[in-house]
């Protein structure tokens, strides 16, 4: 574990039907649990965590994979990944199936909402877990979902490019959280085929004006110079500048957590 990485941060765990996971706490106010693209809590992401604690809110951050505080390498990357695609946890292939995991960070969430207080909760997934901020809002306690460069299920097909990673019944209830009034917040680059835009045309055409989906151009020539394969738009592709279109995703995530987290 790369301790120095992670400094500010509280070690604990947290237990539910029976699994046990190591859980990363830093700041106070309403819960946001950040769950960590592959290969794990890598130091940009902990970076995150810290920005969502600074306007005034508690970034929880669950490890579902990896070692958290190590930096990610290509080999560490694709073991994680490799071992994510065969987890029963995690449905990398199955087009309408919720992730199991999302039961264990509804508990996690109920958890941190009562521990934390405030309106309720948030959630931001990255990557693998993109998409499992959609099965977080089951519970009434979401109410800022964020979903940033989700690929799962992974995009093999055309039918697994318009897959949201959930299955028709919850897709039904996010609808109706949507129709009370949650809004979802997307992020991808327009040429990351692993977050796929058919995806991100899929959760318009369900959700409306309840999905706002922001799409930072890494078309080839595109005036920042991202590059065509961009993937991690909150971490390891975020550039600290003022204009960037990175920083301005990230200012677009925690306003949206701040609006609707910071009564």
């Amino acid at each position: 574990m790369g301790v120095d990485e992670l400094a500010g941060y509280e070690i604990g765990s947290f237990e539910h039907g029976g699994t046990s996971r190591t859980v990363l706490r830093t700041g106070s106010g309403p819960a946001v649990i950040v769950m960590a693209e592959m290969p794990g809590i890598t130091p940009r992401v902990a970076d995150f965590g810290r920005q969502v604690a600074s306007i005034g809110c508690t970034a929880v951050l669950p490890s579902l994979f990896g070692t958290p505080g190590r930096r990610p390498t290509p080999s560490y990357l694709l073991r994680s990944l490799v071992g994510g695609c065969v987890s029963r946890e995690f449905t990398a292939l199955m087009r309408r199936r919720t992730s199991p995991v999302t039961d264990w960070l509804r508990a996690l969430g109920a958890f941190e909402h009562g521990r934390c207080g405030g309106p309720g909760i948030g959630a931001v997934g990255m990557c693998f877990t993109g998409g499992f901020a959609l099965g977080m809002m089951l519970d009434d306690r979401m109410l800022a979902p964020v979903l940033s460069q989700p690929s799962l299920p992974l995009s093999i097909s055309a039918r697994h490019r318009r897959s949201l990673g959930i299955s028709d019944r919850d897709l039904d209830v996010v609808k109706e959280r949507v129709a009370d009034g949650v809004c979802v917040l997307g992020l991808r680059f327009s040429e990351d085929s692993m977050a796929p835009v058919e995806r991100f045309d899929r959760l318009r055409e369900e959700l409306g004006d309840g999905f706002i989906g922001v799409e930072l151009d890494s078309s080839p020539g595109n005036l920042h110079r991202i590059s065509k394969r961009a993937h991690s738009v909150l971490t390891e592709e975020l550039v600290h500048e003022p204009d960037h279109p990175t920083m301005e995703a990230m200012g677009r995530v925690l306003t949206h957590l701040g609006e609707r987290l910071l009564v």
